[in-house]
């Protein structure tokens, strides 16, 4: 009878803080990880070097300097200074990828890295409706010289100078589709190295890779051509996602 009515009030007393540990459990609030905030990456432009001080830029990026594809962006930069996409398309680039434009050698078929201005637009076909950059029409007697010992080098000419060898230069009628509508990148331009390069544009998708242009497909170059302000000053960048190459170092 004593053990009994030891063990009686002990029950009770284990029973009721069992119970007591359940209901608190039950109503605990949930335990949540942290949240950890989330860092937005500024847009490609903000975090380059330079853009060529307009309010408008072409970026052309490749994974690495061996790519021959890539992304053709285009941005504009808002009045409160913040850039944003305006369009974007798959790029091609040199059948040999791309190489510092300081360092490049004619005939390489890479396409040169670095920050151009674009000195008017081209094409055999008519310009784009709402284009109203420079905008030169391309005729029989159209070539862009590429000879190293013409001092037309590296420049439109309507005719072949004498000092200009045909084989060394191209008849811009005959790259069709290419050039139905193409940008002049101020590559080796204004102060040409001889050498270096020449003839070196955004145009038009052909087959393949290109001969060190970077080209996009047709729709892309007309949306491009009808965005394009001269006013806003764009230049294009083309370069690699990092490294030595890599678009934010212009």
């Amino acid at each position: 009878m004593r053990k009994a009515s030891v063990l009686g009030p002990v029950l009770f007393a284990v029973s009721f803080v069992i119970a007591f540990v359940l209901s608190a459990s039950a109503g605990a609030a949930p335990v949540h990880a942290p949240v950890r905030a989330q860092v937005q990456v500024p847009p490609l432009p903000a975090r380059m070097a330079d853009t060529g001080g307009g309010s408008q830029l072409i970026t052309a990026e490749a994974a690495r300097p061996g790519s021959t594809t890539g992304t053709v962006t285009w941005w504009d930069r808002l009045s409160d200074g913040r850039w944003v996409v305006a369009g974007s398309a798959v790029a091609r680039f040199g059948a040999k990828g791309l190489v510092e434009g300081a360092g490049r050698k004619q005939g390489t078929s890479t396409t040169p890295t670095g920050l151009y201005r674009l000195p008017y637009a081209f094409g055999i076909e008519a310009a784009p409706a709402g284009t109203e950059y420079t905008y030169r029409r391309v005729t029989k007697t159209s070539w862009w010289c590429q000879d190293t010992a013409s001092r037309a080098y590296n420049r439109w000419v309507e005719s072949l100078p004498a000092d200009c060898r045909a084989a060394e230069s191209e008849h811009l009628t005959a790259y069709r589709p290419q050039y139905a509508h193409a940008m002049v990148i101020g590559f080796n331009y204004d102060r040409p190295v001889r050498g270096r390069g020449a003839g070196i544009f955004l145009h038009v998708n052909g087959r393949g890779a290109t001969a060190g242009c970077v080209s996009v497909p047709e729709a892309a170059m007309s949306r491009i051509l009808a965005w394009a302000d001269p006013r806003h000053n764009p230049h294009i960048a083309i370069g690699t996602a990092s490294g030595r190459t890599a678009l934010t170092r212009y």
